[in-house]
């Protein structure tokens, strides 16, 4: 499922991806000292969320209680093959080449590529 969502968008996921089920009100709460989002707020930001299919709620006691409906993996994924869409023409090497090339890798992510790298070469048959 390939479900676009905006950084405000990702900030409720990212609270709904670290306990779920959220009602309206615990979700303006965690979100309030962050945002500054107001309930309404949160209520339209459910709202579009609910029609991207990115979450979903059960009607229960006093409150609708609210769940993602895809996973944070996935959604990552769909994200950074959008990012490299856009801004690369969908190359990796070229975004890495450009990190290099900036300085803006550090040894421990030079490392931490190059174990990756490895992993997926040992993987290969």
């Amino acid at each position: 499922m390939q479900i676009n969502l905006s950084d405000s968008e990702w900030k409720l996921m990212n609270r709904l991806w670290d306990r779920t089920p959220m009602t309206i009100t615990e979700l303006t709460a965690a979100v309030k000292d962050d945002t500054g989002w107001s309930k309404n707020t949160v209520i339209t930001m459910l709202s579009r969320l609910e029609a991207k299919g990115a979450v979903r709620h059960q009607e229960g006691g006093r409150a609708k209680r609210y769940s993602p409906t895809v996973a944070r993996e996935d959604a990552a994924l769909a994200e950074t093959e959008s990012f490299l869409s856009k801004v690369y023409g969908g190359s990796l090497g070229l975004m890495v080449s450009n990190l290099v090339e900036s300085r803006a890798l550090t040894e421990a992510d030079i490392a931490e590529l190059s174990a990756i790298l490895e992993k997926a070469g040992g993987d290969q048959t």
